[in-house]
């Protein structure tokens, strides 16, 4: 289908705008315009019960959304997009406040280093050092152990599932994994990588100026924690809910993602949004397939703790 004609109407403006593209930027000038883009797009802030700023024993920052509820808490821990180069807990705020409200469950967002002033694995194992850290301290933060799930959109996506790789062989034990437009393979040709030319929405000129910041060596992309596409064995992971965007040059390495799960045996849900543009589940305050992926994620999320 073509795009949706609330998606037009934002390309349109940007057009008009000449707003540039965040590749042609300085580091310092994109990450303050990708915070203000996802801010603006993100619709009202929701207010949480509960919203604590804390760091691991090892340096890492967290933030804790908790829900006005009583303890052990099914909880999220989210990572959030910015192609490994970009974004900061600020930028995953808006989603994070909503799933906590909608679920209802508790959400930790993991500040994890960036590129390219700290490359990968940097990012990958602060990630997982995180999450085994928030399931070791259980207790302090009232966590439900049993009901721990990682998720994460675009970079946060391929974290995501990165860390639950790591997580099948060293713990901790993952209820879920919800991936939204995830990386999952470094220098893929696909024929949505090959349509995302759009100079006005993300494409794959951006992919590739985020892979050059995250990799040192481009030998590193085909480390399965770069490209979870490219792991040996899928099996033994976490169910998941993989989201994708029709017009997202990450969409079919994402779906051949979800389709890898599947048939290791995964239980997993694939949701293409037709008309979508990548981005758009952090957009839901001017798209409403954003909040439609919202919906559904906070559905999804709710029956993983359920079933837990």
């Amino acid at each position: 289908m073509p795009l949706d004609p609330q998606v037009e109407a934002m390309r349109a403006e940007r057009e008009g705008n000449q707003v540039p593209q965040l590749y042609t930027q300085t580091l310092a000038e994109a990450r303050a315009a990708d915070l203000a883009s996802i801010q603006a797009a993100g619709g009202d802030v929701e207010p949480v019960h509960h919203v604590e700023d804390l760091t691991t024993e090892g340096g890492v920052p967290l933030r804790v959304y908790r829900p006005d509820l009583t303890g052990p808490l099914p909880t999220v821990i989210y990572f959030f997009g910015g192609g490994w180069t970009l974004g900061s807990i600020e930028t995953a705020d808006g989603i994070s406040r909503k799933l906590a409200n909608a679920v209802p469950c508790q959400v930790i967002t993991v500040g994890y280093r960036l590129a390219p002033e700290h490359p990968f694995p940097a990012a990958v194992h602060d990630c997982h050092d995180a999450t085994q850290w928030i399931a070791a301290h259980a207790g302090k933060l009232q966590v439900d152990p049993s009901r721990l799930v990682v998720g994460g959109d675009s970079a946060g996506g391929n974290l995501a599932a990165a860390t639950t790789l790591l997580a099948r062989d060293n713990g901790p034990t993952l209820a879920g994994q919800l991936l939204v437009y995830p990386n999952t393979r470094y220098g893929s040709d696909t024929i949505s990588m090959r349509a995302g030319d759009d100079p006005y929405l993300f494409n794959k000129t951006s992919v590739g100026w985020y892979w050059d910041h995250y990799l040192t060596d481009p030998a590193d992309g085909l480390n399965p924690l770069a490209s979870p596409l490219l792991a040996e064995s899928h099996a033994d992971l976490p169910p998941a809910l993989v989201i994708t965007a029709e017009y997202d040059p990450l969409r079919d390495e994402g779906e051949y993602y979800a389709e890898k799960l599947h048939a290791a045996g995964v239980p997993t849900t694939l949701s293409r949004y037709d008309g979508m543009v990548h981005g758009f589940f952090a957009m839901s305050g001017i798209l409403d397939g954003g909040k439609l992926a919202m919906a559904e994620a906070s559905a999804w999320l709710a029956e993983i703790f359920r079933d837990a």
